[in-house]
């Protein structure tokens, strides 16, 4: 077996309104998919497919078909928001259910569940969108989200989770709140602590911290491969590629995984290129895993995902 074909690829990718501008021009959707395709993820985690539910989903299909076949999941759009998230999947995932997580969530959450090249257990995949505006709600949805990750469990979660990452050794350092003079920006990323407005990492404690002297529920993927896989690149910023005034770049996109799907990842990629750029204000985030040991692990004893 090659390296290549040992290889499990999961990505997310957030595309500016699912790459199309307000005078209907698609080019940067065309562009987004070639990206994509490019990538050839088993997985493909989206955020922003903005309108992708009307006209009997067209849009879902058509991305569907431009990765090569795979089946696509898509979360219901609500009236606050046209911008659902969805998942792709290749013939290697099989899917044995499927979730929607809507109450409460600004953007429901596209949860199905796949058994991965046959293995015995099964793997819970969400692809989710934070609520862009209020630190509470984001909050709420995190502890949510833990509800994928209960012991036993074997899941990756992945998106947009519009709030920082809460460790100490990231690469990219939190805004200067002082030089951004988006106001309604500042209201939307920041939580009072300590008597001090600062930078909403909330989301992040809730789902990767560490409590009382307990392991955390989930692994950030980038993280891990930072600190364990000798990878400082993959916490390079995945958002505002295009904005000046919100504080600069940030790694708000990021992929989670329970410990014992994490202990087999082999790289996380940033992938961020001139047809990036135009493409999107999100770069995509690949997060590649042995395919030999990730089967190994979902044939451990232990309860499923669902």
């Amino acid at each position: 077996m090659s390296e290549r074909d040992d290889e499990f690829r999961v990505a997310i990718f957030n595309v500016e309104h699912n790459g199309v501008d307000r005078d209907g021009t698609d080019h940067r959707w065309h562009l987004a998919m070639d990206i994509m395709a490019s990538i050839q993820p088993h997985l493909l985690l989206r955020q922003e497919l903005t309108r992708a539910h009307m006209h009997g989903a067209r849009a879902m299909w058509e991305e569907a078909a431009r990765l090569g076949g795979h089946r696509p999941f898509l979360a219901g759009a609500t009236p606050e928001s046209a911008n659902p998230t969805g998942v792709y999947a290749d013939r290697m995932c099989q899917p044995t259910e499927y979730f929607e997580h809507a109450t409460a969530m600004w953007h429901p959450v596209c949860n199905p569940v796949f058994r991965i090249n046959n293995a015995r257990k099964k793997l819970s995949v969400a692809s989710i969108h934070l609520c862009s505006f209020d630190p509470a709600r984001r909050a709420s949805e995190a502890k949510r989200l833990t509800t994928l990750a209960k012991p036993g469990m074997a899941a990756i979660i992945g998106g947009d989770t519009n709030s920082y990452p809460h460790t100490a050794d990231e690469t990219t350092p939190l805004p200067d709140w002082s030089a951004v003079t988006d106001r309604s920006h500042f209201e939307h990323r920041t939580i009072e602590r300590d008597g001090a407005r600062v930078s909403d990492t909330v989301p992040d404690e809730i789902l990767a911290g560490e409590h009382h002297g307990q392991p955390p529920l989930l692994v950030d993927l980038a993280h891990h491969a930072a600190t364990a896989l000798g990878q400082p690149e993959a916490l390079a910023p995945t958002a505002s590629l295009w904005r000046k005034d919100q504080g600069g770049p940030q790694r708000i996109d990021r992929i989670y995984a329970t410990p014992q799907i994490a202990n087999t990842l082999t790289k996380v990629e940033v992938i961020v290129n001139d047809d990036v750029i135009e493409a999107s204000d999100h770069p995509p985030v690949v997060a590649t895993f042995s395919l030999t040991r990730l089967c190994q692990v979902l044939s451990v004893d232990v309860p499923d995902a669902a």
